[in-house]
């Protein structure tokens, strides 16, 4: 007769909950692995800068809370563009403080200043919000700056490289205001900003550009000789709104749409292998086909802002699972492997960054007519 012996079976399953427990480690380890191989097909550089992948959050003011700035580099986002520090807010703070300060003047014959002399600390506050965003998170930090006199730009430029931060964005647009003011004198003067902050600060600097330059290519081959590292294609600017009830101007806050990307496509395809500097697509990627597509025709990353304001913070964890798949999917390993692959360098249709669309529908407009009828 055999007897079971309880002790004997008590170790028998501490050791086959040990092996266990082994397996499902191992398990979690090897999915963990493997995450990590997959996601590493992601990793991609931007003005020198080593980036796990191609995500940007651009600047915004989502980034300047840090609790919210930290969610955003959990969420997968390779590195973040602080809010821009803009030259005429600080002129336009100095100036209100000042009239507060004189409003209370000579009221009394004795008196003469109610208020001691104060000055405005400039841009002091944003540069030590820039600061406390570069030490609390791990992925680069780039500063964006925005000024409008000449001296201001290389001054801001040198105290933000102080803060530590990795890059430095320069936005460069002009409002016409003069009508004897040539676009050749605007685009020198811009032209000349850059080389000089570039001869003055050590890290990389991009530039931030509009798409309403007679012929952006022209300019940005311009800037590319002159030394940046890279173009971020398009800033999407504020304009006015006019409210018919009211019959008042108001300023709309001007997030982009679905489908936007389709410019910066245009430009990414048609600046690929032409310039020493890095392209950065932006407006209207929504997506990881969004982000895929602006690869394909040619850039080195995207950045992102409306769609992270739509569709949430963790929607950054989902577009780069997206891009991800696509790339598992298309058997790619780098994104190197499609990087430009449908840019004009590459593309076999000589149509293909011309007029081809608008021509295409005037060759077909029966087709068009039934896509679209009007009765």
């Amino acid at each position: 007769m055999i007897y079971a012996d309880p002790l004997g079976s008590v170790g028998f399953s501490k050791n086959l909950f040990g092996i266990l427990i082994i397996i499902v480690e191992n398990q979690i380890h090897t999915n963990q692995n493997l995450k990590t191989k997959d996601m590493d097909r992601l990793k991609t550089t931007y003005m020198g800068l080593a980036l796990k992948n191609p995500l940007i959050m651009g600047a915004c003011n989502l980034t300047l809370d840090l609790d919210t700035a930290k969610k955003i580099e959990k969420a997968g986002a390779s590195a973040i563009v602080f809010k821009s520090l803009f030259e005429e807010q600080i002129n336009l703070e100095s100036l209100q403080m000042e009239e507060d300060l004189q409003e209370y003047n000579e009221r009394h014959a004795e008196m003469v200043n109610l208020f001691p002399n104060l000055e405005h600390a400039g841009p002091q506050e944003h540069l030590e919000k820039l600061s406390e965003l570069k030490k609390s998170v791990q992925i680069p930090v780039i500063g964006s700056l925005n000024c409008v006199n000449r001296p201001t730009w290389v001054e801001y430029a040198k105290e933000m490289e102080k803060t530590g931060i990795d890059a430095l964005e320069l936005n460069f647009y002009a409002n016409p205001k003069d009508k004897n003011q040539s676009a050749e004198t605007i685009e020198k003067e811009q032209i000349g900003i850059l080389k000089e902050i570039k001869s003055k600060v050590k890290i990389p600097v991009s530039v931030k550009l509009s798409f309403f330059y007679t012929n952006p290519l022209q300019i940005i081959s311009q800037m590319d000789k002159a030394g940046v590292d890279g173009f971020v294609l398009f800033n999407r600017l504020f304009q006015p709104d006019i409210d018919v009830d009211k019959q008042d101007l108001y300023n709309p806050f001007n997030l982009s749409q679905m489908g936007d990307y389709r410019l910066p496509v245009r430009y990414a395809g048609l600046l690929h292998q032409q310039l020493k500097g890095d392209i950065c697509s932006n407006t209207g990627i929504f997506t990881g086909d969004d982000m895929a597509r602006v690869i394909l025709a040619g850039a080195q990353v995207a950045q992102v802002v409306s769609t992270v304001y739509k569709n949430k913070i963790s929607h950054i964890t989902t577009m780069l699972k997206d891009l991800d798949g696509w790339m598992e999917k298309n058997k790619y390993e780098s994104l190197d492997d499609f990087r430009g692959k449908l840019s004009k360098a590459n593309t076999k249709d000589p149509y293909a960054y011309r007029r081809a669309q608008y021509v295409d529908l005037l060759m077909k407009p029966v087709e068009v007519m039934k896509k679209y009828p009007q009765v």
